[in-house]
């Protein structure tokens, strides 16, 4: 393979990925070719990649074999492009050589996938992929020094290690973002082993993206999750708020060209069809830049940059502002004699609309709440539409969405006032029982990365100006990581409710939730209260997550307890290893206060 030379190119895929879900009819040639060029140069990253995500307990060596299949493939095709197997999708041409692995399909269990044909086996391996990766080995960890002469010997090995671990562990994270990942990984490691400190220099490096993998997870499954789940017009509405806030002075019927086609070109990248994400993908930046005078005034230096510049210029951009003659409302929409027949005409484009001008009119506000208000408008249109007097019904309608916000702001207000009372470390703590009360089905790996989330969300968000829409579209993204990509997610009656019934009233639906009543908790303690030296060898970081992990399990196992009596409980576990790990015999220490422990949760 050749030299990974990604960071532009991808990073500006990553934001397309992330909000510009666009249509684009006219390209140039050249951004064509560069597109071409870039998959056939990258054929052995997109491919390890794709098989990662499908078959995540394949091993390096396993798919090891498939590059070479693959890079086979393609130079074959090079050298004469009207060979048969050469007219077929890539995709396809992937998954036909996976399935033609000697045993393969047998030993990891996915041979049924490869019965079927067309779109229904590409559904079948998208149906394989599993978000919780605890069934995984850790993250493979090389010592800094170890890892520099690794890359140094043999540098294709070292990232196509890399991707691999990383693409198994983020099943549906789009391609273009590993690539990202990826090709950012390079580059700190170049310069960190040229550093005398090399595992200070990883340590600060790797964080951002570790940050941004995370953020780009979050947002591509919450969004493919409301596509699976409801469907193309949710999607839409989604993009149309985005794009309508980030680009003000754009016009509807502009938008809408931007937004055709959205289905076939979001769906690959959902599916993992890494070809088609990225190919779709890298026709949005021509078609921005050729209308740039319609739709931003902040991209004009950015789409004078070559191509594989621009796109990271673009997603740095400001939100453009907002345009001078543009009302504080729009009138048509509550003020009309005739917002009803306007409606009845069609009644997708007029919401569709009615979405943009809220949108860009309310900067302020998050996507789920933008999403509230037109669900609260097209309600109240469907009972105005239906009285003697429908502009006398309809002409209050402000009033209703300031009152949906007043309810969305207040769950806000409350959720940042608990972070300012409790703290980090407390928050934690309350979210961990909150969820695992309320989705005790989830394992305990789960619950403690959506109970971190959610502080993550509160430190974030709660001392900005913009507090309401950080919060709110935070919250809404660890929802999201709740609900799963899968519509076939089935996790208890009342949540799967909220999941599958309104995408943007999940968060009051979940508000609204409480204990799961029909939970029966494990008839043992599983050795929950057995403890050993090994909580005295666990540095801070890994006994934090140990002392996270006791409390999930904890309400797992008495999901009756008030929070106060298990907050108790962790204290004391706490205590416990602090006591014994300072003993002379730690483990007759654990062995001696374990039992008490177990003991006052039987008497709570």
């Amino acid at each position: 393979m050749k030299q990974l030379k990604l960071t532009g190119f991808v990073i500006f895929l990553f934001f397309l990925t992330e909000s510009l879900i666009l249509s684009t009819k006219p390209q140039d040639v050249d951004d064509v070719s560069i597109t071409q060029k870039f998959i056939e140069e990258n054929v052995g990253y997109i491919t390890i990649i794709v098989f990662a995500q499908y078959i995540q307990e394949a091993s390096f060596e396993e798919v090891e074999m498939l590059v070479k299949t693959m890079t086979e493939y393609r130079d074959k095709c090079l050298a004469d492009t009207t060979l048969p197997e050469c007219a077929k999708l890539a995709n396809d041409v992937l998954l036909e050589n996976i399935c033609a692995l000697e045993g393969l399909p047998q030993k990891h269990n996915f041979s049924h996938c490869c019965s079927k044909v067309d779109l229904e086996k590409k559904l079948c391996f998208f149906h394989n992929k599993k978000a919780d990766v605890g069934f995984l080995p850790p993250l493979p960890t090389l010592d800094p020094e170890e890892k520099c002469q690794t890359y140094k010997n043999n540098r294709e090995s070292f990232l196509n290690n890399y991707i691999y671990e990383v693409s198994r562990r983020n099943p549906f994270v789009f391609a273009p973002t590993l690539l990202t990942v990826a090709a950012r990984f390079e580059e700190i490691t170049k310069t960190c082993c040229e550093e005398q400190d090399k595992a200070n220099c990883f340590r600060t490096k790797v964080e951002p993206v570790i940050q941004y993998l995370k953020a780009s997870s979050s947002f591509q499954k919450n969004v493919c999750g409301a596509l699976m789940k409801f469907g193309l017009q949710v999607l839409e509405s989604i993009n149309i708020a985005i794009l309508s806030q980030k680009f003000p002075k754009i016009e509807f019927k502009g938008l809408t060209s931007l937004l055709e086609d959205v289905s076939s070109k979001y769906n690959g990248c959902c599916e993992g069809d890494a070809m088609q994400c990225i190919r779709g993908r890298s026709k949005v930046m021509s078609h921005i830049c050729l209308k740039q005078n319609l739709i931003s005034s902040k991209i004009k230096e950015c789409c004078e940059k070559k191509i594989p510049e621009r796109g990271e210029c673009i997603i740095s951009s400001n939100k453009d502002d907002r345009p001078k003659d543009l009302s504080l409302r729009e009138a048509k929409f509550t003020e009309s004699e005739n917002v009803c027949e306007e409606r009845d005409a069609n009644q997708t484009s007029f919401m569709a609309e009615f979405l943009y001008e809220y949108s860009r009119r309310h900067p302020e506000l998050s996507t789920p709440e933008l999403l509230r208000i037109v669900g609260v408008y097209d309600d109240l249109l469907k009972e105005c539409c239906h009285t003697e007097n429908p502009p006398d019904c309809y002409r209050h309608a402000e009033l209703k969405f300031n009152e949906t916000t007043e309810k969305s702001l207040k769950i806000v207000q409350q959720e940042c006032e608990r972070f300012q009372n409790l703290g980090k470390d407390d928050l934690k703590y309350y979210y961990l029982i909150k969820l695992t009360k309320i989705v005790p089905q989830l394992s305990t790996e789960e619950l403690t990365f959506l109970g971190k989330e959610m502080v993550t969300a509160m430190t974030t968000c709660c001392t900005l100006s913009e507090e309401f829409a950080c919060v709110d579209n935070l919250v809404d993204l660890v929802l999201g990581e709740l609900c799963g990509i899968n519509e076939n997610r089935n996790i208890n009656p009342n949540v799967d409710h909220c999941c599958k019934t309104n995408f943007a009233f999940r968060r009051p639906c979940f508000e609204g939730l409480e204990a799961d009543k029909a939970y029966v908790p494990p008839t043992t303690s599983q050795g929950l209260f057995t403890f050993h030296t090994d909580l005295c060898q666990a540095h801070n970081e890994e006994l934090q997550r140990k002392k996270d992990s006791f409390l999930v399990n904890l309400v797992k196992l008495k999901p009756g307890l008030p929070d106060e009596e298990l907050q108790s409980l962790l204290t004391d576990f706490t205590n416990v290893v602090v006591k014994c790990c300072q003993a002379e015999g730690p483990e007759a220490c654990f062995n001696e206060e374990g039992p008490k422990v177990a003991a006052k949760s039987q008497v709570a």
